[in-house]
Order: C-alpha cells, then sequence, then structure tokens
C-alpha cells in the first residue's frame, strides 16, 4: 500500500509539473522587490538611547544602560525577523541573486559582534542578578541570553541555519547548538511530546508553536540528515491536530488548555497560518520515504480544505476565521497563500487550489500600498478567553510581524502556475 501511494503522489506531481505551466508574475515579482529594498534601506547599524536620544555607532567605553537600543527594528532579536530573514533568503534565492542574502548576513554578523555582544550579555546578567525575570525584557537582544522559550530562539535559529551553510560562522553554530539542546531538551513538553508552554494555563498548547518549533526542526533534519527531527516535527503536527482541530468548522483553535480541558474562543487566522506554513516547510525537506509522509501530507490537504471555506469576496482571510465581522488581515492570508502556492507546485494539492492562492494574491495587494508599504498586520497576539480581543487586536504597518509572511507568499507566486479548467465547449462532442 505504501509503494502505490508513493507512486500516485509521484505521478500527481509529475501530472502538475508537466500540466501546469509556471508563468512569472511580475506584479508579485515587483512588489517582493520593492517590500525587500526598502527593509534593506531602512536599516542601520546603530544604537540609540531611547531615553535621550543619544546614538552611537559602537558600545565601546559606553556604561552599561538598559535604554540602549539597536535603532533598526530589523536587528531586533524576535522570531518575526526570524520569518523575515527565512524570507529574504528565499527571495535572493528565487531571482539568482546574492544581495538579500548578504544583508542577512551582516545583520548576523552585526548581532554577534564580540563587542555588540559583550555589551548586552553583561547588561542582561547584571539585569536579572538585581532586579529578575521581568526586568530583563527591557534589555536590548534579551532573548539570546534568555533562550527559556521557541520565540526566543526557533525561526532565528532556523535562519541560522539556512546562513550557516552558506557562510560557517562559530558564533552562528553555537547557537544553534543551544537552540538545538533548548528544543530537544529543555522545552516543556505534555507526556507524549507534544510542546506546550506553561502559559496562560499550566500546559497551554498554542497552535503558533508549530512553526516556531518546525522552523528549527525541519532546518536541522535538512542540515543534519538525522531522521529525529523529521520525527519530531512529524508529531507536533499530527497531535496539535489532535488537541486543536476543530472538525465541525475545518479549522485550529488558537489554544488547548490541558489542565481543563477546554479549547480557547478563537479560530485566529495567523495560529491557523503558523500550523499550515510550518506543516508546507515540513513537506518541502521531509525524505520522500518517511514513514510519517502520508500522514502529513493527508493532514495539509485537510488543512487546506478547510482554509478555503473561509477565503472573503476580496481574497482575503478575516482576523477571526470564522467571523466576517472582524477585519481582512495580511498576516495570516499571506501564510494561506504560500501554502497552497507551494502545495499545488509539489503536487499535495490538487492544480485547481492555484485559484485560491490567486485570489489570495489580489487581495493581499490591495492591502501593500504603491510605496511598498504593508498594511493590514494585525500585531503580535497572545491567548485571552475572549473574542473581542482578538476583533480589537491592532493593525500595525511595515512590521516584521507581517512582512515576511508576505514575502514569503509573494515568492511562491512569483511562479505559480495559472489557473486553467476544462471548458464546457471543449467537452460537448463527446456526450453522444
Amino acid at each position: 500500500m505504501k509503494k502505490i501511494y508513493t507512486y500516485f503522489i509521484f505521478s500527481f506531481a509529475l501530472l502538475c509539473s508537466t500540466s501546469l505551466i509556471a508563468q512569472t508574475n511580475e506584479k508579485a515579482r515587483e512588489t517582493a522587490v520593492m517590500i525587500a529594498d526598502r527593509i534593506l534601506k531602512s536599516t542601520t547599524y546603530d544604537f540609540v538611547d531611547k531615553k535621550n536620544g543619544k546614538t552611537y555607532t559602537s558600545l565601546k567605553n559606553v556604561p552599561l544602560n538598559k535604554n540602549v537600543k539597536v535603532q533598526s527594528k530589523y536587528l531586533d532579536w524576535h522570531y518575526t525577523n526570524g520569518v523575515t530573514n527565512i524570507a529574504l533568503m528565499e527571495l535572493g534565492d528565487k531571482l539568482g541573486t546574492s544581495k538579500y542574502e548578504n544583508y542577512v548576513l551582516k545583520n548576523m554578523n552585526f548581532i554577534f559582534d564580540d563587542a555588540n555582544q559583550d555589551y548586552f550579555h553583561r547588561l542582561y546578567d547584571q539585569t536579572l542578578e538585581q532586579e529578575g525575570w521581568r526586568a530583563v525584557n527591557h534589555v536590548n537582544w534579551h532573548m539570546i541570553y534568555r533562550n527559556k522559550r521557541l520565540d526566543d530562539n526557533g525561526p532565528m535559529g532556523a535562519s541560522l541555519i539556512v546562513l550557516n551553510r552558506r557562510h560557517p560562522e562559530q558564533a552562528f553554530q553555537k547557537y544553534i547548538g543551544q537552540t538545538d539542546y533548548h528544543l530537544m531538551v529543555s522545552e516543556p513538553r505534555l507526556a507524549d511530546g507534544t510542546i506546550a508552554r506553561l502559559w496562560p494555563h499550566v500546559n497551554t498548547i498554542w497552535a503558533d508553536d508549530a512553526f516556531m518549533a518546525l522552523s528549527f526542526l525541519v532546518r536541522m533534519g535538512e542540515a543534519t540528515g538525522d531522521a529525529k527531527y523529521f520525527d519530531d516535527a512529524a508529531n507536533q503536527i499530527l497531535n496539535y491536530t489532535r488537541y486543536l482541530w476543530c472538525p465541525e468548522k475545518g479549522l485550529y483553535y488558537h489554544c488547548y488548555h490541558t489542565d481543563n480541558k477546554a479549547h480557547g474562543v478563537a479560530h485566529w487566522s495567523r495560529a491557523n497560518g503558523w500550523v499550515f506554513m510550518a506543516t508546507a516547510d515540513l513537506l518541502a525537506r521531509m525524505p520522500a520515504d518517511h514513514p510519517m509522509r502520508e500522514d502529513v501530507i493527508r493532514n495539509f490537504r485537510m488543512q487546506a480544505d478547510g482554509l478555503i471555506r473561509y477565503q472573503g469576496a476580496n481574497g482575503l482571510w478575516h482576523q477571526l476565521l470564522d467571523k466576517e465581522d472582524s477585519y481582512e488581515e495580511i498576516t495570516g492570508t499571506a501564510m494561506f497563500v504560500f501554502g497552497i502556492a507551494r502545495g499545488v507546485k509539489q503536487g499535495w494539492l490538487h492544480p485547481d487550489y492555484i485559484y485560491v492562492a490567486w485570489e489570495g494574491l489580489k487581495g493581499m495587494l490591495t492591502k501593500i500600498t504603491p510605496e511598498s508599504d504593508v498594511t493590514a498586520i494585525c500585531a503580535g497576539t497572545g491567548i485571552m478567553p475572549a473574542l473581542s480581543f482578538y476583533y480589537n487586536r491592532p493593525q500595525w504597518k511595515n512590521d516584521p510581524m507581517g512582512e515576511g509572511p508576505v514575502l514569503r507568499a509573494l515568492v511562491e507566486m512569483i511562479d505559480a502556475p495559472k489557473y486553467t479548467e476544462i471548458k464546457a465547449e471543449q467537452q460537448y462532442d463527446k456526450i453522444k
């Protein structure tokens, strides 16, 4: 049965590659380049004292001061920049240019510069000793040193794996090793191995963590060839589905609290997007003969079948997927466009699904201004026990929270196939 299924997948992928003719989508390409170039142009490599406005190009002889931060948001150590780094390198690979990869390398070299690291690591240690865990949140790059949660290290570590394979650096490798240890040894998990957080309830499963974990796991599997990473990644996706999936709506809940066995209130768009994008990343790297691949493909198709039923008239998905009175939101939309386009091109989804991706792209472009400003980005969102929280989340502009997913979707659509169908008039003469 396994051999038959594998043959079917191979034949289906071959059919897709021969019957769907990919055409360069100049609008997707142009928009991706404009957004990426704006990011590059706006990035400065200096520090600023947020209290008095004084700027520094070097931290040599600067007294330890929690008000000193990197001036550019693209140099923050945050999972959102990890996604953006991945997207920029994918764009460079698609266009055959090293420009964007070199930018990511420059950023990482700046962050891991010995003098910069020495300053903020000493500041972190001092703050932790004198003021405790809550205070360290105010220290620049505190997530590097805290290393206690997937937001601290998952996607940023994932982008470093890609970068380090091309530009090996001892500092990069050391951090990758630290992240690997955290994820495989220290990260809180349920008895069945499912990753869970210790808040807002003890052992709460967050849909977001599917990507926070898998972004790292699948790239480690790809880099090392060690099957344990793919085993863990596949188990996470299938277990998350067991805990979070709502079969009546064909969507994931944002969370599941294991203590009172209750789901969260929201089918939040970006939460579903994190799982969908993570599953696509897994399938793109998972060995063809992996024993869990068939289950992951079925899971991916189930996700897609649910999502396409909630796309709005403008091609966008709503902040709350099942609530049309919630605002149209670009990050979830971008993640769905990315996953569907990749799924069609790789043969995991039927070719017809590409129509959904093209409609999604049209919707995304209405939220991107001619000046390449990305709008309608839902702000960072935790878990709360009221739908009003999700309805009222602020919308941001030009934040890595949205720019990374948007760039990934645009890159995937650059060479996406056009939608085709059998026309009725072509078939009439076959009816006797």
